[in-house]
């Protein structure tokens, strides 16, 4: 099903169109408005606020409760979604209430509410444009933020014209148009249902962020106002909103402020002088239980401000109606683990691409990948493997067994390649040719090229580890690299015991397996001495760096190889970083060459795990060669390893744009720092017959050097 849907997606071009759209304004937007502010220090206090929310949420749960109802508020506290229905709808019953009127609600959306009150004949309508917009299509929000961020102006039009009354597709028309019709509703409406951004502990306040100013009315005009607040959203005093409001805005529209901001202490007084009811709901539904979960409470430090969906890759060609379900994207897809169901995510969280776009810009430091990964561990642990990926891990899982399969490929691919690619396979494997050619397995892997290399022997010693796509695809990259290290007078080791460095099975929520790849690394790699460990590979240097001493403490492996883990780790550098220092230190010095013009591709891992850029640019720029960055360098191509092969028709629309920013910089020579990112480029290159080159960084320099 969920494949039906990203076709149908996919084939939406004004889906599409609507959300890159936003996306790339967001972007300049979002930098605007941070100028001048000092980001990471404004999102460390949050994460603080919010992580103190966490550990101390039933004691700010009793201490809201106490100063909102001195304050004159009535308040229910419970963890049923069911219970918060029925509080509402008994309310509504008991004084008479025909129509209700809501501002914008996330809390509400998640319990269902409006399907609820019509059942009960009640009349709903809502008041925030997007949302208005959404009730009237019969369709639920896409966005967290912007509900209806995936209709045009003409979509609204059809809309307004077939739910109301004809309206022209002009957006000030459509705008006047609703502000008449809602304004009805205000005035008619006998109970008011808000949400709220914050909820302050101290002093039993409400804080709501609007740009249309229609919660102000919600709460003002009907007789009985009813906010229903999710508990994430309390702090402790006063003086942590400070951060949210100016995160807020910022993050989630690139507004500098939003337009209306309301503080609600107490019952107001009516139009008419009697004294309003004002009803507080303290919702749950499992937040709690996320508190007291060492992994997943950090997602209760979201703001909901929805900058993750912004600038994700995958959100903004299939959108939030595949993408999530009531909330949307990668913190969708965790809320909504924990809100619906384990599950319930189950198809949506195999949607992430594990880029990490939105760990940069979130205002709670939320590591969204992260979590989604412990998802897929928790659902593989739950529901098992199913026979096909088993056969997959088991192979894998054995080195001998793996690296046999792979060289026997490599003499039954020769009917398919030509050139170096695969560009067409039979029968249900056509679909991973339709994008991208694939590359050919290399006839000799790199770990039999290596034994014929002659090197230098060096008091400098560094261990290579090739990670599976150099070694049995691109053995060229390899031996580049032993080149350089060469050159700056080190010798390279490759113990050919190493094996898969477990992404596959890591990034599948395999653990046992990712685990067993990590000790048989550790083993291999340090069965020599040496003063690096260097991979090409970023995500084999996320792995070796930092995964693979998590896979060994998740799985419960002994003390001693994890401290021989945390011992390999000290020694593991990118061989990106490494160069670029030896370039510096002159140990690297290249030929006076011609000036060729070149574009970069920033590896995800590269550049957001490792926080690695400007090095590689560097070393190539003294090598000779002159920069045009493309746009969005810094944005995946598309691979994402096994997911490439998961969705591929997702994988290749990604690569589509990525290929459209690379020509537009008329650059004829592509350079990156992953071999995977690599394979994605060059076989869309080759797909598409360009004629633009696609190289590792380190083949361009050990072309160049002295």
């Amino acid at each position: 099903m969920i494949k039906e849907e990203i076709k149908k997606a996919l084939s939406n071009a004004n889906l599409s169109g609507a959300l890159t759209r936003f996306s790339e304004a967001y972007a300049v937007s979002r930098r605007k408005a941070y100028e001048g502010l000092d980001f990471e220090g404004i999102r460390e206090k949050i994460a603080n606020i919010k992580s103190y929310v966490a550990d101390h949420l039933q004691e700010l749960i009793q201490t809201f409760i106490k100063s909102a109802t001195e304050n004159g508020a009535k308040i229910f506290y419970t963890k049923s979604p069911e219970e918060v229905r029925n509080y509402i709808i008994e309310l509504a019953k008991k004084n008479n209430v025909k129509s209700i009127v809501k501002s914008k609600s996330m809390a509400t959306e998640e319990i269902h509410l409006n399907k609820y009150l019509k059942e009960q004949g009640i009349e709903v309508n809502e008041t925030d444009l997007g949302e208005w917009i959404i009730q009237l299509a019969g369709q639920r929000p896409s966005h967290m933020v912007l509900p209806a961020i995936h209709l045009t102006r003409y979509d609204v039009s059809d809309v307004f014209t077939k739910k109301v009354e004809p309206v022209q597709p002009d957006i000030a028309q459509m705008v006047k148009f609703a502000r008449k019709h809602l304004r009805r509703k205000f005035l008619s409406a006998d109970m008011g249902i808000t949400g709220a951004n914050i909820a302050i502990a101290e002093t039993g306040t409400l804080v709501l962020f609007t740009n249309e100013g229609n919660a102000r009315l919600t709460m003002l005009l009907p007789k009985i106002h009813v906010a229903v607040v999710g508990v994430e959203k309390l702090v402790a005093k006063l003086e942590d909103i400070f951060s949210i409001i100016r995160a807020l805005p910022r993050s989630a529209t690139a507004q500098l402020i939003t337009s209306y901001i309301s503080f609600v202490n107490k019952p107001e007084i009516h139009i008419d002088g009697s004294q309003k009811e004002f009803h507080i709901i303290l919702f749950d539904n499992n937040r709690t239980n996320i508190a007291r979960d060492p992994v997943f409470k950090q997602s209760l430090q979201c703001i909901r401000c929805a900058s993750c969906l912004n600038v994700c890759p995958v959100f903004r060609i299939i959108g939030g109606h595949v993408f999530g379900k009531v909330y949307t994207g990668g913190i969708g897809t965790i809320l909504t683990a924990w809100t619906e169901g384990l599950k319930a995510s189950k198809d949506i969280q195999g949607l992430c691409i594990q880029c990490g776009n939105c760990v940069k810009v979130c205002p709670g430091k939320i590591n969204i990948p992260e979590l989604i990964l412990e998802i897929r561990k928790r659902l593989s642990k739950e529901e098992g493997l199913d026979f096909k990926t088993k056969a997959i891990y088991s192979v894998v899982n054995n080195r001998k067994l793996f690296h046999s399969i792979l060289r026997t490929a490599s003499k039954l691919q020769k009917p398919f390649e030509k050139g170096g690619f695969i560009r067409h396979l039979p029968f249900f494997l056509s679909e991973l040719t339709t994008e991208r050619s694939l590359p050919a397995i290399a006839d000799v892997p790199f770990r039999d090229r290596f034994k014929k290399i002659e090197q230098p022997k060096s008091q400098k010693k560094a261990i290579f580890f090739a990670g599976c796509l150099i070694d049995f695809a691109y053995p060229e990259i390899g031996e580049a690299l032993v080149k350089l290290l060469n050159s700056a007078q080190i010798e390279v080791l490759f113990p050919q015991e190493q094996t898969c460095c477990g992404a596959p099975a890591r990034y599948s929520g395999v653990m046992d397996v990712a685990a067993n790849n990590s000790k048989q690394n550790i083993e291999a790699l340090l069965s020599v001495e040496a003063d690096y460990v260097v991979s090409a590979c970023p995500t084999c240097t996320v792995a070796l760096k930092n995964q693979f001493i998590k896979d060994l403490k998740e799985q419960d492996y002994d003390e001693k190889i994890i401290k021989s883990a945390e011992h390999l780790s000290e020694k593991v550098i990118d061989a990106s970083e490494l160069i670029y220092r030896l370039v510096k230190e002159g140990k690297i010095q290249f030929k006076k060459l011609s000036k060729i013009d070149f574009t970069y591709h920033d590896p995800c891992h590269l550049i957001r795990s490792l926080n690695i850029s400007q090095q590689p640019r560097e070393s190539l720029i003294n090598a000779g060669l002159k920069l045009i960055e493309m746009f969005e360098s810094d944005t995946c191509c598309g691979m994402g390893g096994s997911y490439s092969l998961k969705f591929p028709e997702i994988s290749g629309t990604i690569l589509r744009r990525k290929l459209e920013n690379i020509q537009k910089t008329e650059a004829k020579l592509v350079c990156t720092d992953c071999p995977g990112c690599v394979m994605q480029i060059r076989g869309g290159v080759d797909k598409e017959g360009l004629q633009i080159e696609v190289k590792h960084s380190l083949e361009v320099l050990a072309e160049r050097i002295k």
